[in-house]
């Protein structure tokens, strides 16, 4: 089939599925703020307040001021390259197809590596990334030598094969290097004579893919809704795929976290609540991967049309084993990954945990990446202690959905079977679950019944390292209507997007306000010093992290019209001290790509980041892009090494 024909859906972005009647309380209070009263400063102002009463300092009192943001903000920019500012450098590293366990498998630039070479190579689509120093384990302070792991979030199939992918039935190779090409990329790296190198023959290089056994952990493992032909009691599962944002355990293990998994999966036969509220396909797969010919058990699984007389004999709940947050040990080349279900089932985009106290449980944040989905909070049942923190700890506990009322307040609602409100509610709303597991493999729906706040995409999250306040970037909601908007959501039709940040109070309360607005030139955010100029204006944040000294690198996700038109440019880096309310651009990239996946060294003087689906759109006939490697070639996703000329400090 040509690699322009449109027959494969790889928008990575999943229909809408909530038609739950959550406006947001605002409905249950009874008040319906214009987006015009709102930036008056009405609910922005009780915010204040209320972030003034916690017990951490307030906005006008954090973190002592640090010297920062002392470059020259970049330009928007159309370019085919990465920009960055003076006296800084730019450098693409370990792009797709980079062989990592097997230097012979070598990308032949042209789409004809075959599956088992893709399967020792860099995955596509770079996107979550962590530098895990290689003491990470004892003082964790080396700089110059570590296990660089990024997850990767889709493939394109119109650069992944010689002449883009053939039509259904799918060639079964095409498929395996597909599901081979996602999941996730652990490479051992060393900075040698000033240039970082893949360590070829580390033991520590690894691929994970979409065909990796994995093990399932907490309340839904073993549930008769998890067995399969391939796992009948329900423990087991195969491979992670749709990967996006991540998270870093405390106990330094990754966690890679599966988003837009549901329409790689296609039910033909009538749908049930597992598959209807999360988007699972009824025509075909987003990939025709079921399709996948000469026929074998390992792709007839993406068709969970039931066949079989019980889920012993097929795939009816194969997906079912997806939409969860995947556990992996770095440092370990020979464990099984673990599928955490006590984390909940939704479109993770990531997950950041709060600081970890000695004796206290442990908490961690989620967001659901689709329009009018919600924000996740975990508290683990057992306390954190250091000499023996582990997986174990994510394996029981509370999930809670966020509630954002509009004064300012919010609260964390328990998804618990077990609690006495959630119980009428559901009863309420006519839902039974029949325990937790069930509870948890229908986060989605659980959240509706308790009435959870719809927000506007919840993308990436970032705990500040010295308040502790938690920023959640909500990337837009061009489906949000004037009705449906309310304080924590303030634009209808919100095409640019937003930052939303909050204190908690307790287990169970917060406190939240609006960091930043974001939009063009002119653009501002109420009760705040920050006004949008030529310097930092910007849409679609996405990718968000805060470095050690507290200063927040806020990452742009355009797509459409909106990205590489006259207003914005390309997608961007941009930097904020949070602090003082100031915020410039740092980066831009690529044509067509995103920019996503940013972590430095301890010593913050190398950065990593990581530009996916450049040229995205596109085919190799008419590419739009040819970064990283010029000329005719086609583009690659690829991580981009940034270092200070003068060797200093990044971002200062």
């Amino acid at each position: 089939m040509p690699s322009h024909t449109p027959r494969f859906d790889i928008n990575n972005e999943d229909p809408r599925t909530n038609f739950s009647d959550n406006r947001s309380f605002a409905d249950v209070l009874n008040v319906n703020m214009s987006r015009r009263r709102f930036l008056q400063g009405s609910a922005a102002t009780a915010a204040t307040m209320f972030l003034a009463a916690c017990t951490t300092p307030s906005r006008s009192v954090l973190a002592p001021q640090k010297p920062g943001l002392a470059f020259n903000a970049v330009s928007t920019s159309v370019a085919d390259a990465v920009r960055v500012p003076a006296g800084y450098r730019a450098q693409a590293f370990l792009p797709w197809g980079t062989p990592l366990t097997n230097t012979e498998a070598a990308w032949q630039g042209d789409g004809s590596d075959s599956a088992t070479a893709q399967a020792q190579q860099i995955g596509a689509h770079h996107d979550g990334m962590h530098f895990f120093p290689i003491d990470a384990r004892t003082t964790a302070q080396n700089s110059e030598e570590g296990l660089l792991v990024m997850n990767h979030e889709y493939v394109d199939p119109a650069f992944l094969h010689p002449n883009g992918p053939n039509a259904a039935p799918r060639p079964l190779e095409q498929v395996a290097k597909e599901i081979a090409a996602h999941g996730v990329s652990v490479a051992h790296i060393r900075k040698s004579a000033g240039q970082w190198q893949l360590v070829a023959d580390s033991a520590y290089n690894r691929r994970i893919t979409g065909s990796t056994p994995m093990r399932l952990a907490g309340p839904a493992a073993g549930h008769e809704k998890m067995q399969t032909l391939y796992s009948p009691d329900g423990t087991r599962a195969r491979g992670t795929l749709n990967n996006c944002a991540h998270g870093v355990t405390p106990w330094g293990t990754y966690l890679t976290c599966e988003e837009n998994w549901a329409r790689c999966f296609v039910n033909r036969d009538e749908h049930n609540r597992e598959q209807t509220r999360y988007g699972v396909a009824s025509e075909h797969g987003r990939y025709y991967w079921e399709t996948a010919t000469p026929s074998a058990d390992e792709y007839q699984r993406f068709d969970v049309t039931p066949r079989g007389a019980n889920p012993h004999e097929d795939y009816r709940n194969e997906a079912n084993t997806y939409g969860w947050i995947v556990e992996i040990d770095p440092f370990d080349a020979s464990s099984t990954p673990i599928k955490h279900t006590m984390l909940g089932r939704f479109a993770h985009e990531g997950i950041i945990f709060a600081e970890a106290i000695e004796g206290e449980p442990l908490v961690a944040y989620s967001g659901d990446d689709s329009r009018f989905e919600y924000i996740y909070k975990f508290v683990s049942a057992q306390p954190y202690h250091r000499a023996t923190a582990g997986s174990h700890l994510l394996e029981t506990g509370t999930l809670y959905v966020a509630r954002f009322n509009d004064d300012g307040s919010g609260e964390w609602l328990p998804l618990d079977i077990n609690d006495p409100i959630f119980q009428r509610r559901a009863t309420a709303a006519n839902v039974q679950f029949s325990d937790q597991g069930d509870v948890l493999l229908n986060t989605r729906l659980a959240a509706d019944i308790v009435g959870a706040t719809p927000m506007d995409r919840p993308e990436w999250g970032a705990v500040h390292p010295q308040t502790g306040e938690v920023y959640f970037t909500l990337t837009n909601n061009t489906r949000r209507s004037a009705e449906q908007v309310d304080a924590a959501n303030p634009r209808a039709e919100n095409y640019a997007g937003h930052i939303i940040r909050w204190r908690e109070r307790s287990d169970e309360t917060f406190a939240w306000d609006l960091f930043l607005l974001a939009g063009s030139p002119g653009t501002y955010t109420r009760d705040t010093a920050i006004t949008l100029t030529d310097d930092n204006h910007h849409a679609c944040p996405d990718g968000l992290w805060f470095d050690s000294s507290g200063l927040l690198w806020i990452q742009t996700d355009m797509s459409g019209a909106i990205q590489g038109g006259e207003t914005y440019g390309n997608n961007a880096m941009l930097v904020a001290d949070p602090d003082r309310g100031i915020v410039k651009r740092f980066l831009t990239g690529p044509v067509g790509s995103e920019i996503t996946g940013v972590v430095t060294t301890p010593d913050r003087r190398t950065m990593f980041i990581n530009v996916q689906h450049p040229g995205e759109g596109s085919t190799p006939e008419s590419a739009s892009s040819h970064w990283p490697d010029g000329g005719n070639s086609r583009p690659r996703s690829a991580t981009v090494i940034i270092e200070r000329e003068d060797g200093g400090i990044i971002g200062t």
